[in-house]
């Protein structure tokens, strides 16, 4: 069975870009009943912080995107990284470097001098010494000089590296944290991994990774790089360009699925692309052939019309998984009264309009706040002296009604304004400032249906008052 790994390091929070690779790994992983494995690479102690830790566990927990192992910590595995290591040693595949970094800056400026383009490599000074001084060591992996690697990328294609190209890269630090390349390989063989799926900027690890994975005498796993998430500038998207964390987007009341449809339409094409799809749409639709190789540009805009397709559209969000996600933005315009029930009972009068759950929160609080926050201006402009006597009347007209929906207050009205000689426009907008404190809300009759009668009633004689 296929066996997919995310694994981001905790030095900050949960990278929009790094969702959309959780993503894809996830999808392929539900879609072919493989496993889904979440591995924090941790070994940069200087910007791991638990705070981060805690943020990806976090934003992956919203989005749904469940894992099946994990998650795993390499600093909890240093002394695998070491057995490793000395495997390679012991088969000559790597050997014990012992120059000091003063010895490494003089090589460095030496060939600065005699040709300041050139980029810098390991000349492999330790590469066949055989004395075992008692000085501090790296391990360095001890790469061929001659041939080429190629692989088959499953979006790429073909990809060939000369190893003239490659360097005696570093595998294990003096105090036996290995860096980011051997590290990944040695949990990618021990985890059984099977396809490794990242942004397309690792590209230039790939075959420094095959090496090893060849010099361990293991399976290749498949790969598969992805196009990089950009700024409407071109530049890498960052947080000087807006909101670029998982964590932000929840805050801003986007639904976690219209997020992951996002992501999923950047570099990878479903074939209809102004179809909106669900989370089980996505997962049945993947495929890697599908994927693009170009960088795209994040588009806001488009993100927030996919989130308001989600948001007005049942099949995509049911009314009972909308009141769930719109409930803690309620709660926090300070209504904690307030159940999931109440907001799905108004959850259709306002699903339309409302982009965000931000945004639903907002059109929601009249039907929940007692009494209704006013808006000064319709007050002034709506619900003058002429305004309260009809809203008098209309308030007398409905306490004697029976039933109360919207067709039968619609009815109820109806006739009242054919007894007395008006039409719906000479009171519409004044009963709305009075039922809600707003100029703009669903349909006047709809709101006295969901108020109810006491509630309703309650406003209308409030804002007739002289």
């Amino acid at each position: 069975m296929p066996r997919l790994r995310f694994a981001p390091s905790p030095s900050g929070y949960l990278h929009i870009g790094g969702a959309r690779t959780a993503l894809f790994n996830w999808l392929w992983a539900r879609k072919t009943g493989g496993s889904f494995i979440l591995r924090i690479e941790d070994t940069d102690q200087a910007r791991t912080t638990d705070a981060s830790r805690a943020a990806i566990i976090e934003s992956l927990t919203w989005l749904g995107l469940d894992w099946d192992e994990g998650p795993y910590t390499q600093l909890e595995r240093l002394a695998l990284y070491t057995d490793w290591a000395e495997k390679l040693i012991a088969t000559g595949h790597a050997y014990r470097c012992f120059c000091t970094k003063a010895e490494l800056d003089a090589q460095r400026e030496m060939l600065k001098r005699r040709d300041p383009t050139a980029g810098f490599k390991y000349p492999g000074t330790c590469r066949e010494r055989r004395d075992e001084p008692d000085l501090p060591f790296v391990v360095r992996c001890k790469t061929d000089r001659a041939g080429s690697i190629t692989y088959v990328d499953k979006v790429f294609g073909e990809i060939t590296t000369p190893n003239v190209e490659l360097q005696d890269f570093v595998l294990l630090r003096a105090d036996g944290v290995p860096l980011y390349n051997f590290g990944a390989v040695v949990d990618d063989i021990t985890m059984a991994i099977t396809l490794v799926a990242r942004g397309r900027d690792h590209m230039i690890n790939t075959p420094l990774q095959i090496l090893l994975y060849r010099a361990f005498d293991a399976a290749v796993p498949d790969f598969a790089h992805l196009p990089m998430m950009l700024a409407q500038s071109g530049e890498k998207l960052s947080k000087r360009h807006g909101a670029v964390s998982v964590t932000e987007y929840r805050d801003l009341g986007y639904s976690p699925d219209a997020v992951l449809d996002y992501l999923a339409r950047f570099g990878w094409s479903s074939g209809e692309h102004e179809t909106r799809l669900s989370r089980s749409q996505l997962i049945d639709a993947f495929d890697w052939a599908q994927c693009g190789r170009g960088d795209g540009k994040f588009d806001p805009k488009k993100f927030l019309a996919i989130d308001h397709d989600h948001l007005k559209t049942p099949e995509l969000t049911p009314d009972d998984t909308y009141a769930q996600l719109a409930l803690p933005f309620v709660h926090a315009r300070g209504l904690t009264e307030v159940t999931v029930a109440d907001v799905r009972r108004a959850v259709p009068l306002i699903r339309a309009r409302a982009q965000t759950f931000v945004e639903a929160a907002d059109l929601l609080d009249p039907f929940f706040r007692e009494p209704p926050m006013m808006d000064p201006k319709a007050v002034t402009r709506y619900l003058d002296a002429d305004a309260a006597a009809r809203l008098r009347a209309v308030h007398d007209v409905l306490a004697q009604t029976t039933t109360w929906t919207a067709s039968a207050l619609e009815a109820t009205i109806a006739a009242w304004l054919v007894e007395v000689e008006l039409e719906l426009k000479d009171i519409g907008q004044p009963l709305r400032v009075a039922l809600t404190g707003r100029t703009a809300s669903p349909g006047v009759f709809e709101v006295l249906e969901l108020l109810g009668r006491d509630a309703a009633l309650a406003r209308l004689n409030r804002a007739s008052q002289p």
